[in-house]
């Protein structure tokens, strides 16, 4: 499941870099929960040719991933606000401008 959520974040980020056969492929596995069987059915292509293009897609999302960290710096800043919003809360202003530095200066 962690890693259904993860391509399907990776898809948002780099998803309109692969061709668009790739990306139907993936977007019917990953967002419709379809089978391998059910979208060879779809596409008309084998059940190991469907498996071959979504491994190799997702291959190609997390190269794109290692090296423009879209994902891992999306993931920072929603920690960061997190922690804003708690320093906020807690009226740490000085810790907060801090916080807001660390950002800034990635």
């Amino acid at each position: 499941m962690k890693e259904i959520v993860r391509t399907n974040i990776l898809m948002d980020f780099y998803g309109s870099l692969l061709t668009s056969h790739q990306l139907s492929l993936l977007e019917q596995y990953v967002s419709n929960d379809y089978s391998f069987s059910e979208i060879a059915i779809i596409q008309n292509i084998s059940r190991q040719g469907v498996y071959d293009n979504i491994k190799r897609a997702v291959n190609i999302l997390e190269e794109y991933e290692k090296k423009l960290k879209l994902y891992k710096n999306f993931l920072t800043n929603q920690s960061k606000t997190v922690e804003i919003k708690k320093l906020i809360e807690q009226k740490k202003y000085e810790k907060i401008i801090n916080v807001v530095n660390e950002i800034v200066e990635r």
